[in-house]
Formats: C-alpha cells, sequence, structure tokens
C-alpha cells in the first residue's frame, strides 16, 4: 500500500469538519469565512452543491491557507479526478470505492469513505483511507460508533450524518477522532448570507468548538 497521508492538520486539531452543501454555491464564500472567524477551518464542500467547484477555488482564494477545503460525495474516479485537479486538499465519500482511495493515496491526499459495518471500515482502512466517516452516525448514534472501536481501535473514525452540534461530545466521548456537522450548523445560512445570520453562525462555530474542548479527550491531549 502507499504510505497513508495523514489526517487533514485543520480537522486533527479542531477535530470538526464544516460540510457546506446547497442547491447552489453563491453564499459559501461568506460561510466560509463566517466558519473561520469561529474557528472552524476544515470545510467539505459537496459534490452535490451546483458550482462546488468553482467555490473551492473562490474560497482557497479568499481564504489562503487560515482553511483548508476539500470535496464531498466523491464516489467515483471521475469526480475524485475532477475535485484534485481543482485544487481540492481532501476528499470525503459517502461509501467505500477502493480505487477512489488508492488514487487519492497515492497523490498523497487524504481520503475520508464512509462506511457502517466492521467489514467495511477496515476495507477502507486497508485501502489507505486516512479515517473512516461513519455514516450515517446518526442511524446507530454513539453506541455504535463505540462498537466499532471495540475490535478496531486503529482506525480512526468520524462521525458523520445526523450530527448535531449538542450531540458533537457524545460522538467524542465515545472515541470519534473528529465529527462532520452540515445543516444543524449552517441552518440556512447559506441562502441568506446576511451579517445578522452570518454572525449567528461564527457564534455556533463557537459554541462547537467549546463543547469540543471540554470533552476529556481533548483535555487530556492539552487542546
Amino acid at each position: 500500500m502507499t504510505e497513508r497521508p495523514a489526517l487533514t492538520p485543520q480537522l486533527d486539531s479542531t477535530r470538526v469538519m464544516a460540510i457546506l452543501r446547497s442547491a447552489d454555491a453563491s453564499g459559501l464564500s461568506a460561510v466560509a469565512r463566517a466558519l473561520a472567524d469561529g474557528g472552524i477551518t476544515c470545510l467539505e464542500v459537496t459534490l452535490t452543491t451546483s458550482g462546488a467547484l468553482d467555490a473551492l477555488a473562490a474560497i482557497r482564494d479568499e481564504l489562503g491557507t487560515e482553511v483548508a477545503v476539500g470535496v464531498g460525495t466523491v464516489i467515483t474516479t471521475g469526480h475524485a479526478r475532477d475535485a484534485l485537479a481543482a485544487g481540492a486538499e481532501f476528499l470525503v465519500a459517502p461509501v467505500v470505492d477502493t480505487e477512489v482511495i488508492r488514487g487519492a493515496a497515492d497523490r498523497g491526499t487524504p481520503c475520508y469513505p464512509g462506511a457502517w459495518t466492521p467489514t467495511e471500515v477496515s476495507t477502507a482502512w486497508r485501502a489507505g483511507a486516512a479515517a473512516v466517516k461513519l455514516f450515517p452516525a446518526s442511524t446507530g448514534g454513539p453506541a455504535h460508533l463505540r462498537q466499532l472501536r471495540a475490535p478496531l481501535p486503529d482506525v480512526p473514525l468520524l462521525a458523520v450524518g445526523g450530527v448535531g452540534i449538542d450531540q458533537a461530545r457524545d460522538y467524542l466521548d465515545a472515541g470519534a477522532r473528529a465529527v462532520g456537522i452540515g445543516s444543524p450548523l449552517l441552518r440556512g445560512t447559506d441562502r441568506n448570507p446576511a451579517p445578522e445570520t452570518l454572525d449567528a453562525l461564527t457564534a455556533r462555530a463557537r459554541t462547537l468548538l467549546d463543547a469540543i474542548r471540554a470533552t476529556p479527550c481533548a483535555q487530556e491531549a492539552g487542546q
């Protein structure tokens, strides 16, 4: 196997990935700035968003190295190729496609594929995933993540799918390396990026990070 890429530094340090999914990408640059102002600096722009790759480029141009911007809903090698060509710093998928995972690893790019069962988690990890996305996390909740961690303690798991701000700590306490949160964090700010809604988004980002820093594992790591 090609050497496994390391976790995206901004994800590893903050332990949260903001998922930017919208009908169109017109408001995402403002959303990205509001999230970064609140301390969330790992951003996933999903391919289900019209204009996603253009939005990625715009966010990178505006925020530079302050944030890491990746592409989500990458389910084919074509998607992966286009995302990497657009400058994606990591790839996220809802499924395990070993060709996508290995291709990203060959490029030194972290890939976070979605898995649910122990077999899927193990397959993704052996293919070279930087971490495996437990998806959809809310279906089994923190208890399911904890059960997966018991036989697979060396595989970092990201809890994504139906995770709310007030539930992030539960997943981290269950052993998640990080959480991914979309609509519970954005709450429609992408559709109405007015100053007051952007300020509220920044406040929610800070609240989420405060909850994460309060977890025992974060305190032990000195975060």
